[in-house]
């Protein structure tokens, strides 16, 4: 650990962290304020990842080619100790690195989407590598040894890790990532021209300087609980706590201008994330199919889903949604007696056809589905159709009740 005299007065950590993100800046266009001090942040948590209990990954990510983020990874690897860059490795050679002697490494994936792209392979044991690294204290199980020598060992694969590519990643990944949505520069962004032969000394110049500056708040960054902002948990914390533990070590316009980022970079995640399609399905159910009604014909549901625009249900590997994937997709979820959802007889008219209960998605409704359009998560906690009670306005599909304003909408009648 370097020691400070008097002659040899600490670094200022603010002074510091201005000064990397100046350097990102010269070559760098990052869509938001936000993003340089994420990158920053980043930056300076890779010198200190062993203090830590997990390390955010860090995710450039683009929807076309030339947006800056393989020059984004570049200027990563000039800052960040033993920078390792590639754009193709086996789980098993990663594993190795990480357990070189010498320190852990800072691991920068280019080409990412090549890995987790929908032409990619079979990237398991990859895919089982970074979601793991997340966490110190992380190991895997594997073989070693020679020929029919073999033994099981342990292998650790806790490390900073930053990523580029196109289009998005896994969800397990991004759920772990900051991400940083990179854009085509317009033309009035303007940034210098990168040259490694000159400037690669400047960022290895400020790597060392973070380096010794990390040395000196370890302890303090270890032993730190940094409060998170409001309406920040579970895992968008744990992302980003490392983080903000190294903005409060910095002190100055760090702490502020983390927690701004923090919240900023969260939102715009929730915002971005594509639900799964199974939430995708139950929401539709609730704000487009049911509205009120408390059970559904099968086939009611079925054509009312079809009937979506934007929706995909008339597209599921090539083929509309039938009743066979409705019921396998809803079966995941369970009803509020904690039994899979299946669909029951439904007495219409004469007929009894299968269908699902409003009170039997109730629950998947309320834990998994964003809030109906106008209202807050805590209202929607109980805005769950009412499946008892009050009085049969209007009847649509017969044998179906209706609160007065969903009459004019889907469902559709059917006929028996």
């Amino acid at each position: 650990m370097t020691k400070h005299t008097p002659e040899t007065p600490a670094e200022d950590g603010a002074a510091l962290l201005d000064d990397v993100e100046r350097f990102h800046r010269r070559f760098n266009v990052f869509p938001t304020e936000a993003a340089f001090v994420a990158v920053t942040l980043w930056d300076a948590h890779a010198h200190l990842i062993d203090a830590f209990d997990g390390t955010a990954r860090l995710a450039f990510l683009s929807p076309e080619p030339g947006s800056g983020k393989s020059r984004a990874l570049e200027i990563v690897e000039t800052l960040t100790p033993r920078a390792a860059m590639t754009v193709n490795a086996s789980a098993n050679a990663l594993f190795r690195l990480v357990e070189a002697t010498e320190g852990l490494p800072t691991l920068l994936f280019d080409e990412i989407d090549t890995i987790f792209g929908p032409k990619a392979g079979d990237n398991e044991p990859l895919r089982g590598f970074l979601n793991s690294g997340y966490r110190r204290g992380a190991k895997s199980l594997r073989c070693v040894g020679d020929g029919a020598n073999q033994n099981a060992g342990w292998f650790s694969s806790y490390c900073a890790v930053a990523m580029a590519g196109l289009g998005s990643l896994p969800d397990t990944i991004l759920t772990r990532s900051v991400i940083i949505r990179m854009r085509k520069r317009a033309p009035n962004e303007k940034v210098e021209p990168y040259r490694r032969r000159i400037h690669e000394k400047q960022g290895h110049a400020l790597r060392d300087r973070l380096a010794k500056w990390a040395d000196t708040v370890r302890d303090a960054v270890a032993d730190a609980w940094p409060d998170l902002p409001e309406g920040v948990s579970d895992r968008p914390g744990d992302v980003w706590e490392p983080l903000l533990a190294v903005a409060d070590a910095a002190g100055g316009h760090w702490p502020e201008r983390a927690r701004a980022a923090c919240l900023e970079l969260v939102r715009a995640g929730q915002d971005d994330a594509e639900a799964s399609l199974g939430i995708r399905l139950l929401t539709d159910l609730r704000d487009h199919v049911f509205k009120g009604a408390d059970r559904m014909p099968t086939a009611v549901i079925l054509q009312c889903l079809l009937a979506l625009e934007d929706a995909p249900w008339g597209d599921l590997d090539d083929k509309p949604i039938t009743s066979r994937t409705l019921s396998k997709m809803l079966g995941q979820y369970v009803t509020p007696a904690n039994k899979p959802i299946k669909s029951r007889g439904i007495r219409v008219g004469s007929d009894t056809p299968k269908g699902y209960y409003a009170e039997d998605l109730s629950d998947a409704w309320k834990r998994y589905c964003p809030p109906p359009p106008g209202e807050s998560a805590t209202s929607a906690t109980s805005a769950t159709p009412q499946v008892s009670g009050g009085e049969a306005v209007a009847e649509p599909v017969p044998g179906v009740r209706h609160t007065p304003a969903e009459t004019d909408t889907c469902p559709l009648r059917v006929a028996g």
